[in-house]
């Protein structure tokens, strides 16, 4: 995104695409299958609170997002949010 540009201006499916991408590269392979995964059956449904709840999610670092989402940590309160709850819900596709 130019640096002229703020991110309201950015077009929606512009920000679902980049939100994508964002969770399928994420740094760790655990991460970039759960959130990528995730991302694909859900985030082009997402309306714009949605979409500022997960991108505030992809600011975690994976070791503890996989805490949380693996239940192996308590995940703060201020992450539990709607979309949140999605992810912990989220299921791998069985292939």
């Amino acid at each position: 995104m130019p640096q002229n540009q703020d991110a309201s201006d950015e077009p929606e499916i512009n920000r679902k695409k980049r939100l994508i991408f964002r969770s399928w590269h994420r740094g760790t392979k655990e991460m970039d299958l759960i959130l990528g995964s995730f991302a694909d059956a859900n985030v082009m449904g997402f309306g714009p609170q949605e979409l500022d709840q997960y991108e505030r999610i992809l600011t975690y670092n994976d070791p503890d997002l996989y805490g949380w989402i693996s239940g192996s940590e308590q995940p703060p309160a201020n992450i539990i949010d709607d979309v949140f709850q999605k992810i912990l819900a989220h299921r791998l596709p069985k292939k």
